[in-house]
């Protein structure tokens, strides 16, 4: 199979989490290849070609523009920029994914992201510290939309360890908290309208966990949209065709294999030190698991 058909089998096939990273990725590659064939060329609108896609603060650019308020969370003009947070989203869109659902990452993502530029947009329209920069400040990338996530599971499940390099075992709490404090303090520093952008995201995915206890969706208008554009029509067919769970994907053996991980090490602690050793979350995944065993 050529790398091509792998590709596009991955991505038609995979979960949301993949298609999500291929976007960001096909995006900055066909953004870069333009921009080095203007300058092979040397068409001189080279540096003008970010601006259809990054979203402006300035309100009168951003309504000749307003596609941009979706297209910036999938843009990246740098390496490390895209590489960063495409580490991010795969780490906790894989955690993501073993507490909630596909359609849901996708709604916390887009709806992050619209938060992130909702906040950014506001904050450099009304603070006046902001006031020179407003007509050319823009702001791009994916960094609002991967910390809706990570607030989102951080907030879901606020107790759940992983193993950082070099640091070892940290609860997702102290993540997501190191996290918004150093985009706090770094607004004064540099680029304070994506420092902003990634405190409207965050505050977004707290949100969502918060009042979806309560009973609201906060992410149903993308879901919505989701299923719509999945809908497909039912043909009669005289075959019996037994169709298995969506979940059916690249991701899926490996999403398993965490999570039957993470059933290890709770069944190793009890044995160790008894049922009352466990967290709420480690009991809370026990439960899950029995129920689907029983199901």
């Amino acid at each position: 199979m050529s790398i091509a058909r792998e590709i596009k089998d991955s991505f038609r096939f995979g979960s949301n989490l993949t298609k999500l990273i291929y976007i960001n990725l096909g995006v900055f590659i066909i953004f870069n290849l333009i921009r080095l064939f203007y300058y092979i060329f040397q068409i001189p609108i080279e540096n003008d070609l970010a601006i259809y896609l990054a979203v402006p603060a300035d309100i009168p650019a951003l309504l000749h523009r307003p596609w941009t308020i979706f297209t910036y969370m999938f843009f990246h003009q740098e390496f490390l920029h895209i590489l960063f947070n495409i580490l991010w989203l795969y780490w906790f869109g894989i955690i993501f994914l073993q507490y909630l659902s596909n359609k849901k990452l996708v709604g916390v993502y887009i709806m992050g992201g619209l938060s992130g530029a909702a906040l950014y947009i506001l904050l450099f329209n009304i603070l006046g510290v902001f006031r020179e920069a407003l007509p050319i400040a823009i702001a791009l990338g994916a960094s609002a939309s991967v910390l809706a996530i990570v607030i989102a599971i951080s907030t879901l499940m606020p107790n759940l360890t992983i193993n950082l390099l070099f640091i070892g075992p940290v609860k997702l709490k102290y993540l997501a908290l190191f996290s918004v404090i150093l985009d706090i303090i770094s607004i004064p520093v540099s680029n304070p309208g994506g420092h902003i952008a990634h405190l409207g995201g965050a505050l977004f995915g707290y949100l969502y966990i918060v009042v979806d206890k309560h009973g609201v969706d906060l992410v149903k208008p993308i879901t919505w949209i989701l299923d719509v554009l999945s809908f497909k029509p039912r043909t009669k067919s005289k075959l019996k065709v037994n169709y298995r769970s969506s979940d059916i994907d690249y991701d899926y053996n490996h999403r398993k294999a965490q999570q039957v991980a993470n059933l290890d090490i709770i069944l190793d602690k009890i044995k160790k030190s008894g049922y009352d050793s466990l967290t709420k979350e480690e009991k809370e995944t026990l439960f899950k698991f029995k129920d689907k065993s029983v199901n």
